[in-house]
C-alpha cells in the first residue's frame, strides 16, 4: 500500500479543515448544492469526453496504485541471478517449482515461458506487448485524471455564477447579500480542492507508477531473455544492474 498518497490526503484535508476551524465554524464551508454542481458536473463532463469503460477503468488503476505495492527492483534482480544459476546448473526445467512461489502475473508468464523452451525472439513477441499495453492503459487513466482536475475548478466557477445570479436576483434584502456570496464562493473552493488535492496529485502518482512499474517489466524481460540464451549468472547480473543506482549494485549476488 502506497502510505504517501493516503498520508498525503489526510494530511491536506486535515490542515485545511484545521484553518477552518481557527477562523471561524466548519459548517460555513459545508453546503450540499455546490458540492453537487462541483463533483457532479466534474464527472458528468467527464463521461462525456471519454468513453464509459474508460471512466470506469480509472478508478481500478487509481485502486491499483494506491493499494498495490511494487516489488523491489533488487530483490527481483537477485531472483533472475538465482535462476541464471538454476539454469546453468540442473537445466530449464528446474526452474518450474520455482513459478508457483512468484505472485507476480508478469514474472509468471515470463517465467512460464522459458520453461517452455521458448527462444529469446518469441518471449520478446509476446511479452513486449504487454509493457506497451501497460503503458497506454495507465496513459488514458493520466488523462481522465488531468482532466477532471481541469473540470472541477471549471465547475465551481460554473457554481460561483449561479450563487451570483441568485443572490443578485434577491436585492431586495441587502442582509443576505454576505452569505449569499459566502455561498456562492464555495463552488470556487470545492473546484480547487477537488483539482489540487485529489485529480491533479493523483494523475502524477499515476504517471511515476506507471514509469516504475513498466522498468520493472522491462527488467523482467531483460532478464529473462538472458537465462533464455544461457548467459551465466554473473552476466545476468551486470546486465540488470544497469536498472540499479550505484548504491545498491553491491547487494546483489552472482551465485547462490
Amino acid at each position: 500500500m502506497d502510505i504517501a498518497t493516503i498520508l498525503g490526503t489526510i494530511l491536506g484535508l486535515g490542515i485545511i479543515f484545521w484553518a477552518i476551524v481557527m477562523g471561524g465554524s466548519l459548517l460555513l464551508f459545508v453546503n450540499v448544492p455546490s458540492m453537487l454542481i462541483t463533483v457532479g458536473g466534474m464527472l458528468c463532463a467527464t463521461m462525456i469526453h471519454f468513453s464509459l469503460p474508460q471512466f470506469l477503468g480509472v478508478f481500478s488503476v487509481i485502486k491499483k496504485t494506491i493499494v498495490t505495492r511494487l516489488p523491489s527492483k533488487t530483490d527481483i534482480i537477485q531472483s533472475l541471478v538465482n535462476y541464471a544459476t538454476i539454469n546453468r546448473r540442473d537445466g530449464t526445467l528446474a526452474l518450474e517449482p520455482e513459478i508457483a512461489k512468484l505472485d507476480n502475473p508478469f514474472f509468471i508468464k515470463a517465467m512460464q515461458l522459458l520453461v517452455d523452451g521458448r527462444d529469446v525472439d518469441s518471449i520478446r513477441e509476446i511479452l513486449v506487448p504487454e509493457i506497451q499495453y501497460l503503458g497506454e492503459r495507465h496513459a488514458v487513466g493520466k488523462r481522465i485524471l488531468d482532466f477532471m482536475g481541469s473540470m472541477a475548478p471549471a465547475f465551481g466557477m460554473v457554481g460561483t455564477l449561479i450563487g451570483l445570479i441568485q443572490m443578485l436576483a434577491n436585492m431586495t434584502s441587502p442582509e443576505t447579500i454576505g452569505s449569499g456570496m459566502a455561498v456562492a464562493l464555495l463552488t470556487t473552493f470545492y473546484g480547487s480542492l477537488v483539482s489540487n488535492l485529489i485529480c491533479q496529485p493523483l494523475a502524477g502518482k499515476l504517471s511515476l507508477y506507471s514509469r516504475e512499474e513498466a522498468l520493472i517489466m522491462e527488467m523482467i524481460l531483460e532478464g529473462i531473455c538472458a537465462i533464455a540464451n544461457g548467459d551465466n549468472p554473473t552476466i545476468v547480473r551486470e546486465k540488470l544492474q544497469a536498472f540499479l543506482s550505484h548504491g545498491h549494485r553491491a547487494e546483489i549476488k552472482a551465485t547462490v
